[in-house]
């Protein structure tokens, strides 16, 4: 993780976590701010749509946190931190293609594990 192209990599992979953690945000405060979010006898569904949002955008920010403070952390711990991230914006995404509005939260989360596996390929 210490080559100029290693770098660059790292670099892009933190960019697209913050992108996606911020997409997740803005939906979870959307659904927050709702009348029926608010209400605790609301729709369960847009319960899971918020709890859905903040956990991707905890998660993301998380392996942001991981990745640009120990950039010398062993390989395994990465690996295991990426694929995380990656499990959970696809579990993410997969729950906000249920509801209208949150398309754009659906589509970063996407890009989001996307960019998980194309990170995790270029770890030794």
């Amino acid at each position: 993780m210490t080559t100029t192209t290693s770098q660059q990599e790292l670099f892009r992979f933190l960019e697209d976590r913050f992108a996606c953690a911020q997409a997740c945000t803005e939906c979870a405060r959307a659904c927050a701010i709702s009348a029926s979010c608010v209400n605790p006898d609301g729709p369960k569904e847009h319960q899971l749509m918020r709890r859905e949002g903040i956990l991707c955008a905890e998660v993301c920010d998380a392996t942001c946190r991981v990745l640009s403070e120990q950039l010398h952390q062993d390989e395994a711990g990465i690996r295991v931190q990426v694929e995380w991230c990656r499990a959970v914006c696809l579990e993410s995404a997969q729950a906000f293609d249920e509801f209208a509005g949150a398309e754009d939260a659906a589509k970063a989360c996407r890009e989001c594990a996307q960019v998980c596996v194309e990170f995790i390929a270029t770890l030794s």
